[in-house]
């Protein structure tokens, strides 16, 4: 039996991540501040057989509660064999670039948060010698793009602090995973028009847990996106200067 936690657990890919652990008979520990939204995925995963679940109500905005909140999760799972982060939010770049106090409260949501909580997660998944610690970052970090770059650099930002963090963590035995989703259908994805690229929220989950499962160092969320985003980090600043996406 697996003990999970899981951080942002109402967002639509964490929690179809959580419906494959709570039929993996875990236990789950699950973070976010949506009381509501919570108890309704606590009560599901109750209901698909998790061994038991507990939730607790967070504004990870809030990095002065995240140390607590480590405690809290340790305290109830007894270990960390699986962590994973996957709260964030997704502006529309056009106010971004008109309010720089937008801009700063994305990166403090998506990149700031996220470190707060690796930092405290590495110090305990250190001690105990093990351990995966898994974080969604996005494809949108490979590479800054017009259309959405205040929410690229926050997920450059993320992907290069993991990359340290893996190197620093790999030899005590924690691996740390950068998860890259591309398109997925999901409510943070609402306002965007749907196409072909586009995966599910469950399929996206899928491909999370075999990464996991695998541990991987970076996990392109479907696969496909490595190849995507290879060839989109190979366009001659010249020419990519001038795309319009």
């Amino acid at each position: 039996m697996q003990h999970v936690l899981i951080i942002g657990a109402t967002s639509g890919m964490a929690m179809e991540v959580a419906k494959l652990y709570a039929e993996r008979k875990c236990r789950l520990f699950l973070v976010a501040r949506n009381s509501e939204k919570l108890a309704a995925v606590e009560s599901d995963l109750k209901a698909r057989g998790a061994e038991s679940v507990a939730a607790q109500v967070v504004n990870l905005d809030e990095t002065d509660k995240h140390p607590a909140l480590v405690a809290a999760a340790r305290d109830f799972l007894g270990q960390l064999d699986v962590v994973l982060i996957a709260h964030g939010v997704f502006p529309e770049q056009a106010k971004c670039e008109s309010d720089y106090r937008l801009t700063e409260s994305v990166l403090r949501t998506n990149l700031l948060s996220p470190i707060s909580l690796c930092t405290h997660l590495a110090n305990v998944m250190q001690a105990q010698g093990g351990g995966t610690l898994a974080v969604i970052s996005s494809v949108a970090g490979d590479r800054g793009r017009q259309s959405n770059y205040v929410y690229g650099s926050s997920k450059a930002g993320l992907s290069a602090f993991l990359s340290g963090l893996r190197a620093r963590l790999a030899p005590r035995g924690v691996n740390v995973i950068t998860i890259k989703p591309g398109f997925v259908d999901t409510a943070m994805t609402a306002a965007i028009k749907k196409g072909p690229l586009f995966a599910s929220a469950a399929n996206a989950a899928a491909g999370i847990v075999r990464a996991i499962d695998a541990r991987r160092s970076i996990a392109y969320v479907p696969w496909f996106w490595w190849g995507i985003m290879l060839i989109i980090k190979h366009i001659p600043e010249v020419i990519f200067k001038r795309l319009k996406f």
